[in-house]
């Protein structure tokens, strides 16, 4: 009997798992190993091993591009290396397992892809090392999981879990990045019946590249100015997901002004026009970082000396202060969206 011939209880919606569920489940595969410096947990998204070496700790990351998008390779490479550089360290070795469908294979979409890989990879240092390719059986598109592993120092080692009771929450280019040019490039059709014009929808496409979706130069920047205590790239679900995850790792909770954040312009338009909300949109190429006051103003100023917009959005409070957002003069729940919105378009 296969696994689909089982009798199922009510099965699980697309996209990420509960956190609670998640939480549950990480917290079973717990391991005594000495090696492990920074295991499996939510919020948790880089491995931290001790493998000898006496200077640095490996750093490891897994990571898919399930959504349909003709950068899947360029994704694949950057949502991974992301995760490492939240992580304090940097991205150096990748590998790809690029799963082909059988109907619309062809030499030059392979190509294509392996292209985007390469491409990605030189632009931060980083070599493919290995992997796995095969056109697959029953698949509609193709689906590219990333692994990259990296290196950081001993003595730098930082996590989702290390916010601290006072810290500023700071929140790099601003909302939704990632989710605003894949609305453009994969309903770009629709968009354009909808009255929206050629000019206006290749700037929200180029998002993915300018200001991109690449964290690695704000983490850097972030890591120098000292005294930061978490970092964490929302990606599934947005930033609002991605604040949770962090106050759930950390133990505290959030007070987060909903006016401080950036919204930028073909977002809102988008999630107008399709009725999503920001909050909950793929939101890779945004950084959230929790950093002591006087280090989160250097860090602003260094970012934005770059170029790369930067906005101090809240605060870390006691955990049992809640998780709170700031809208139209009230204060409300912050929301959380394990389903992230972008699923409402396919």
């Amino acid at each position: 009997m296969g696994w689909r011939d089982r009798k199922l209880k009510p099965e699980l919606p697309v996209g990420k798992l509960d956190l609670e569920l998640m939480s549950e489940l990480l917290g079973s595969v717990a391991s005594p190993d000495a090696s492990i410096i920074v295991g499996p947990g939510v919020g948790r998204d880089v491995a931290v091993l001790d493998v000898g070496n006496p200077d640095t700790y490996l750093l490891a990351k897994t990571d898919p591009i399930t959504f349909a998008t003709d950068a899947i390779g360029f994704y694949a490479v950057h949502v991974n290396a992301n995760d490492l550089a939240t992580s304090g360290g940097l991205p150096r070795w990748f590998l790809a397992t690029l799963l082909l469908p059988e109907v619309g294979t062809d030499e030059e979409l392979t190509r294509g892809i392996f292209r985007q890989i390469h491409s990605a990879c030189r632009a931060i240092g980083v070599l493919l090392v290995g992997g796995h390719t095969e056109v697959t059986h029953n698949l509609d598109r193709p689906i590219l999981v990333g692994v990259m592993l990296g290196e950081v120092p001993r003595d730098g080692v930082i996590t989702s879990a290390g916010a601290q009771v006072g810290d500023r929450v700071l929140l790099t280019k601003g909302v939704a990045v990632e989710g605003t040019s894949l609305i453009a490039r994969e309903v770009n059709e629709q968009l354009k019946e909808r009255g929206y014009d050629d000019e206006f929808l290749e700037a929200a496409r180029e998002l993915l590249y300018d200001p991109g979706i690449s964290v690695l130069r704000e983490a850097q920047i972030a890591v120098n100015a000292g005294e930061v205590h978490a970092m964490h790239d929302p990606t599934e679900g947005g930033v609002a997901t991605g604040l949770h995850e962090m106050a759930l790792a950390s133990g505290v909770g959030l007070s987060i002004d909903y006016a401080r954040i950036p919204l930028l312009p073909a977002t809102e338009r988008f999630c107008s026009e399709f009725e999503l909300e920001p909050l909950g949109l793929i939101a890779s190429g945004s950084l959230l970082i929790a950093a002591e006051a006087d280090a989160a103003a250097r860090i602003v100023a260094g970012c934005r000396a770059e170029g790369i917009a930067c906005a101090d959005i809240g605060e870390v409070t006691a955990q049992k202060q809640g998780l709170r957002l700031l809208r139209d003069g009230a204060w409300m729940d912050l929301p959380r969206y394990d389903q992230d919105e972008i699923g409402k378009l396919f």
